[in-house]
């Protein structure tokens, strides 16, 4: 076995030769310790001193005495299984233990645990030196009990079980957002471009390279920093490695879901727009500059506060890295300019004020400045441009007429456009990284996918992206717990063991009922889609038929401390979140001018004819009245 560099191998090993000795596990029996609820630290360790009933006195580390009920006490293990690697080997498996071992481990820099068939990983927030190519070379067709616990080694073993039984795999990275779901990601393809390359002896053939460039692409159009998280994924994707029947990688697709297009027009405070906004704005230099229109950070509505850094990282060198990753996936300059030019249409579309006509609702445009980059940036005509934002052409019965729009009509209609526009580019961009990454001649035997969404959030402010995302983890959750203990318990039955069967999939059907039921009663978002269908509905009044329905529901309730009429709570697996319902309908209907989207779709420009080239709508919108977004979309 490779070994690693000597001072690496603290971040993977554990030395345990204190705690295995027979003088710790004697003073440890004598003590007769165990874990007691802290207020502050969750468990902590404790001596039974007299047991009196259901009453037992004990004493703390710091010497205290305290009296618990019997039932609030949790068994803690003999010391020879201070950090260990797979908590399934635990004598007392609760919930102290578990939350204590992983501790132990982390303080120790052992960030990796396993938990039977799981992989427990604690963010630690910096790199560690444990993802080089000696490392690689170690966890190479491993047994998992060979070695110390690494993403490392859950890959390697999907990748021998794909190879050896035929059958494809998947790996499914949750958890909460910032739990560091996309870093380890990560990690899987770089290990499998490593280890299932065709071209041995070179650095990495064409194919694995450009798998490697993809992320830093998809992480700059896709990803943004918020309050939890500094490079946090605003879309989920599932990425699927093709390989042939001898083991090697000759392909890769990737499908993603729930992009958050609504980030690109408000972010919360402290948060950021997508990357590439700030990239490209600090970025671009000269002729580049120019022909983008750009302007300073502070000039741009969309990008409420401004220049939001992140600490560390260097907005105009990330820029330079993401134009290269593009060259290398093969992205042409007039590829790239057009990305760009759509990228800075969206910022100049928040700059587009409508006011009201003195004497009528009726929406004016005073200033056509913005508008005027816009078209220039779209290649089309700001007259159309205007008129079609102003005074659209609407079908009424078989007449067709021009209709005024009221300021507030103006405004939506223009944030709808930057959404879809920016979600045209992301879906353009993914269509394009697939087709770089799906080029090979040689037949694809079998896949091995990685599945890394948007994890868990609960805000300050949760909003309709919220409980999307959050609603997602749900359904994932009951998915992977039906799946992973039904594979336990048929083990169990297997080897003989009496046991009754559990679903535990079934833990998360209540609240999951709750979002999507269609009828009887009909669940969160079939309320909100009836609710779109009102003329004078507002968000008030979705949030009342919330509570009409749900009053009574185990799972729903409104919040005691928020007098406000737009709030409601979802109580979750991981939690719960109160969510505020301002501009639901509006984001569920997102109504895109159809008007708008006939002139981009015969725009001067080929990048944005082609963006367009579908016709007038996306696949589920539908002409002639709002168009409602399907919840996977928004």
């Amino acid at each position: 076995m490779a070994d690693p560099a000597a001072d690496d191998s603290k971040y993977l090993f554990t030395e345990n030769d204190f705690c295995n000795s027979g003088l710790v596990q004697a003073d440890w029996s004598a003590k007769r310790m165990v874990w007691i609820p802290s207020e502050r630290e969750g468990f902590e360790a404790a001596s039974i001193k007299e047991e009196k009933g259901d009453e037992v006195l004990v004493e703390l580390s710091n010497g205290q005495k305290a009296t618990v009920n019997k039932d609030d006490i949790q068994k803690m293990n003999p010391p020879k299984f201070s950090k260990v690697e797979d908590m399934a080997a635990l004598t007392c498996l609760n919930e102290a233990s578990v939350l204590h071992n992983l501790r132990e481990r982390y303080f120790s820099s052992l960030i990796y645990t396993y938990s039977g068939l799981f992989c427990v990983v604690v963010n630690p927030y910096k790199m560690l030196p444990i993802y080089s190519e000696k490392i690689i070379e170690m966890y190479k067709g491993k047994k998992r009990h060979e070695v110390p616990p690494h993403i490392y080694s859950i890959t390697d073993n999907a990748y021998r079980n794909m190879l050896q039984d035929r059958e494809d795999q998947s790996i499914l990275c949750t958890g909460e957002s910032g739990a560091g779901k996309t870093e380890n990601t990560k990690k899987v393809i770089q290990y499998l471009a490593v280890v299932a390359s065709s071209h041995k002896g070179k650095k990495d053939g064409e194919l694995e390279k450009q798998l490697l460039q993809a992320n830093p692409i998809l992480e700059a159009f896709g990803n943004a920093k918020t309050i939890k998280n500094d490079n946090s994924s605003r879309f989920g994707k599932f990425i699927k490695l093709n390989f042939d029947v001898t083991g090697y990688l000759v392909g890769a697709n990737i499908d993603t879901y729930l992009l958050e297009k609504s980030r690109c027009v408000r972010q919360a405070k402290i948060e950021r727009s997508f990357h590439i906004f700030y990239y490209m704005v600090a970025g671009a230099k000269d002729k580049m500059r120019e022909e983008l229109l750009l302007e300073d950070f502070s000039s741009y509505h969309f990008l409420l506060a401004g220049h939001v850094e992140i600490p560390g990282q260097e907005d105009d060198e990330m820029f330079d890295e993401t134009l290269e990753a593009m060259e290398i996936m093969g992205f042409n300059e007039e590829e790239r300019l057009g990305m760009l030019k759509v990228v800075s249409t969206v910022l100049q579309l928040g700059n587009i004020k409508f006011e009201k006509e003195r004497n009528s609702e009726q929406a004016t445009m005073p200033d056509n400045t913005a508008a005027q980059k816009v078209c220039h940036l779209q290649g089309i005509n700001v007259t159309d441009f205007t008129r079609a934002i102003l005074t659209p052409r609407i079908k009424v019965g078989r007449e067709v007429v021009q209709k005024a729009q009221t300021k507030q009509q103006a405004d939506f209609a223009v944030e709808a456009l930057a959404k879809a526009m920016y979600e045209r580019l992301f879906r353009w961009i993914l269509a394009r990284v697939n087709k770089t990454l799906d080029k090979s001649k040689r037949q694809s035997a079998s896949f091995l996918g990685i599945l890394d969404i948007a994890g868990f959030e609960i805000f300050e402010d949760n909003s309709f992206e919220q409980l999307c995302i959050n609603y997602t983890n749900e359904r994932l959750q009951q998915l992977f717990n039906h799946t992973m203990f039904i594979l336990e318990q048929e083990e169990y039955k297997r080897e003989g063991i009496e046991w009754n069967f559990i679903d535990f999939g079934l833990d998360l059907q209540p609240c999951i009922e709750l979002i999507e039921r269609p009828n009887n009663p009909p669940g969160i978002l079939a309320l909100l889609d009836e609710e779109c269908w009102f003329p004078k509905a507002t968000d008030v009044s979705f949030v009342d038929k919330l509570l009409n329905t749900h009053s009574g529901h185990v799972k729903f309730s409104k919040p005691k401390q928020h007098k406000d009429k737009l709030m409601f709570t979802v109580l979750h697996y991981a939690g719960k979140v109160d969510y505020n319902a301002a501009n639901w309908l509006t984001k569920n209907m997102d109504p895109l001018n159809d008007n708008v989207t006939a002139l981009l779709n015969n725009s001067s420009s080929n990048f944005i004819q082609d963006l367009w080239k579908d016709g007038k709508t996306n696949s589920h919108e539908k002409p002639g009245r709002p168009q409602k977004t399907s919840k996977v979309d928004d």
